[in-house]
């Protein structure tokens, strides 16, 4: 995070913007002054300063609802903050999930964070890493785990056993994710093609 933030350029506060780390969602808008941030950041609990009550304000502080802190990054210009947490239950006090009526639902940006994860075994490779030890077998051995998982998804899909199934399907996306790093292939590249047959 930008340590040189400039809480004088805007009378003191800046905006901070707080978006789900799991699934993008920007979830509201509050202002931090100097004081804030530095209890936000401790705490790892979001603290505003509130403009109404003239004040430091716990998000949460009477409703429980809490915005636990993942990430805090400042801006380019180094007066606005993105602060990216986990919500424990509704964000806005009308009880919705968003300050701007927005259902805060999927958790699909998981995925970037995964392929991260898996880019990380191939380049910097683990001998006690699962996913390392099968880039170093080709992608042939990928290739064919992928059919693998892919066999026992459509075995478990006849039975009535929901959790297998899940787990199958797991197994395969997983696999399929690293195909895709094995090819050098983003998996944003192939929502793209999907995007283009949607039109």
């Amino acid at each position: 995070m930008n340590e040189d933030l400039n809480f004088d350029k805007v009378g003191g506060l800046i905006p901070a913007i707080i978006q789900d780390a799991t699934t993008n969602k920007v979830l509201m808008l509050g202002y931090m002054n100097q004081e804030a941030l530095e209890k936000t950041k401790t705490e790892n609990i979001v603290t505003f300063y509130s403009r109404s009550k003239e004040r430091l304000w716990t998000k949460g502080e009477t409703s429980g609802n809490f915005l636990e802190v993942k990430e805090i990054a400042g801006d380019c210009d180094a007066d606005t903050l993105l602060i990216k947490v986990k919500p424990v239950g509704a964000v806005c006090h009308t009880g919705s999930d968003t300050c701007f009526g927005e259902t805060n639902k999927g958790k699909a940006a998981f995925l970037n964070y995964l392929q991260g994860i898996i880019r990380q075994r191939k380049e910097n490779p683990s001998t006690d890493s699962y996913t390392s030890k099968l880039f170093a077998k080709g992608v042939n051995k990928i290739a064919q785990k992928v059919g693998e998982e892919a066999v026992e998804l459509v075995i478990e899909a006849k039975d009535n056993n929901t959790d297998l199934f899940k787990n199958e399907a797991a197994d395969l996306l997983f696999h399929y994710l690293i195909l895709l790093e094995e090819k050098n292939i983003n998996l944003d590249e192939i929502i793209e093609v999907l995007q283009e047959r949607h039109r």
